[in-house]
């Protein structure tokens, strides 16, 4: 998968996250395809690791599952920071 493969399917994952996600998540596009660049690369990790999963096709859904789920720990992740922050 190439380089703007990769950022798409990291914006995308992050977006379906953040809907999957109950409560309102800060942060807009910018910090959306962040954190869904890191889930991205997160979930193909584990993924990897744990299933030996082949991750270079950008139409599989295996890819596309294994994304969302890095990006919804990720965002997890990043509102229990942000949320002690604001406390």
């Amino acid at each position: 998968m190439g380089f703007f493969g990769f950022l798409i399917l990291g914006l995308a994952a992050g977006a379906i996250a953040k809907l999957i996600l109950p409560g309102k998540q800060g942060g807009g596009w910018l910090i959306t395809l962040l954190l869904g660049v890191v889930g991205a690369l997160l979930g193909g990790w584990l993924g990897g690791l744990l299933f030996n999963a082949p991750l270079q096709d950008f139409f599989s859904i295996q890819t596309w599952l294994l994304a969302i789920a890095g990006s919804i720990i990720v965002l997890l992740i990043y509102g229990l920071i942000v949320g002690r922050r604001k406390a």
